[in-house]
């Protein structure tokens, strides 16, 4: 009897090789899930960023374009404003007024704000802005309609989602649209001869 119990103790006081591989295997898948998490985050921490950034941009324009209603027709774009374009790094040349405004804006685009070595680091990654009108605007007598613009910002996100409806930004992220990200709003210029 004395001998069984010799070794049953000794057994059950180590842990065995097997256990240990175990543990190590349970920790790696863990440890493992966390790196694919951190992964994840630093995209969504890129995105709110981008996202935040492309909001100030668009609060920035529809402010101006609704402060200098007399001229809002002038703040309409042919093509893009932003990444790409041919605006000056410095506006200061530039009369006040709606160039002085759209080369300031591009400048913002272009991540001018932020610079890191002597390159833009302060924006979205390929940014651009749009400004269409959607109704122009009508002083007569009689119809007195308001102009309707809309102020548009694009930019390459990380993850495809839906592509966006409008067409700002279309075609500059490659062949998959789904990379785009868009953020529009509208601008409502009253007119003041109608009376």
């Amino acid at each position: 009897m004395l001998n069984t119990r010799r070794v049953i103790s000794a057994h059950s006081r180590g842990t065995s090789l097997v256990e240990v591989l175990v543990t190590l295997v349970i920790l790696a898948f863990g440890l493992l899930g966390v790196a694919g998490l951190q992964t994840k985050i630093g995209t969504a921490e890129m995105e709110a960023y981008q996202r935040a950034q492309a909001l100030l941009a668009l609060s920035q324009m529809t402010e101006r374009l609704s402060a200098n209603a007399v001229q809002a027709a002038n703040y309409v774009t042919a093509g893009t404003v932003g990444t790409g374009d041919a605006q000056p790094a410095d506006c200061t040349p530039i009369a006040a007024g709606p160039n002085h405004d759209l080369c300031e804006w591009s400048n913002a685009l272009k991540g001018a704000g932020e610079q890191r070595a002597g390159v833009n680091a302060g924006g979205m990654v390929g940014a651009v802005g749009c400004i269409t009108q959607l109704q122009a605007p009508n002083p007569a007598l009689g119809v007195c309609r308001a102009g309707i613009y809309q102020v548009s910002v694009a930019w390459q996100g990380m993850v495809p989602t839906a592509t966006p409806a409008l067409a700002c930004g279309t075609g500059l992220y490659g062949a998959n649209d789904a990379f785009r990200r868009l953020v529009a709003a509208t601008v409502t210029v009253g007119t003041t001869s109608c009376y």
